[in-house]
């Protein structure tokens, strides 16, 4: 079993940043036994993030997969559909990026669209969000039943804080282009997003598969609170692995070419 098990009323542990980053590291690792297992036992992931602009989904993702195998842990962040796609059921090409066995899919923002940014900006019509909030506790509980891990993340920060990060991003040249037309609409419209994300959990915070809030003020924080606790609820084991040794290093008559043969990169720098 998981070493990572919570346990309520558990006093959080204070950490310097050296702590922090070696709390990091180790959860780091932890998240690559986590694969392994899945790989060796056949199993299916999914995590979802949701959240608010600005509430650092994308960090804990990076955070997340930093050491993982990219073949078998991919990150689904979805496009805005195209016309065709608008013409499918809703949830088709979300159903299109759900693992095979032995895979981690990560969802940087998911179906859940419907219920945040379509509803809040009227992508969708109250036919298509009333659908949907039938819909989706069917689907998931199906996805479940078909043996998926299925584990949903809400990101919750204040209005504050985002304004605060809404700010730094303007104020900072290199992180500007994460700010769209949309995200400033965000905090015209701060109530309708509450509204419905709360109407979200009421119809989709369920038994079988609740929603997990995860303070994200502070993002650091976040991360080890997000990755730790995924980690407590997947049944993971250390897996055995033959021992490797390195083949003797192959000698045979060659000649290479010389290397003034070869264009190099210039040496611009020289760290050490």
């Amino acid at each position: 079993m998981s070493k990572h098990k919570w346990h309520e009323g558990d006093e959080p542990i204070a950490l310097t940043k050296k702590e922090y980053e070696r709390e990091l590291v180790h959860l780091q690792s932890e998240m690559v036994a986590m694969q392994e297992w899945i790989r060796h036992a056949g199993q299916r992931l999914v995590v979802i993030l949701e959240g608010r602009d600005t509430a650092g989904k994308g960090g804990v993702i990076r955070r997340m997969t930093y050491l993982m195998n990219p073949r078998y842990a991919r990150v689904v962040a979805l496009p805005a559909p195209t016309e065709r796609e608008r013409s499918q059921w809703y949830f088709q090409r979300y159903v299109a990026e759900l693992p095979a066995a032995g895979e981690v899919v990560i969802f940087d923002r998911s179906w859940y669209n419907r219920a945040g940014v379509e509803r809040v900006m009227g992508f969708c019509t109250d036919e298509q969000y009333e659908y949907f909030m039938r819909v989706c506790p069917l689907l998931e509980r199906t996805l479940q039943q078909d043996g998926i891990i299925l584990v949903k993340y809400w990101l919750s920060i204040s209005d504050e804080e985002q304004r605060r990060r809404f700010q730094s991003r303007i104020d900072d040249p290199a992180r500007r282009w994460k700010l769209s037309p949309m995200d400033l609409e965000a905090q015209a419209r701060w109530v309708d997003y509450a509204e419905a994300k709360d109407q979200m959990f009421a119809y989709t915070d369920t038994r079988e598969s609740p929603w997990y809030v995860v303070d994200a003020e502070d993002k650091k924080t976040a991360r080890l609170n997000l990755m730790s606790h995924l980690l407590s609820l997947v049944p993971y084991q250390p897996i055995e692995h033959d021992d490797i040794v390195l083949p003797p290093l192959q000698h045979r008559a060659y000649v290479r070419p010389p290397l003034d043969s070869q264009t190099f990169v210039p040496h611009r720098y020289s760290v050490g």
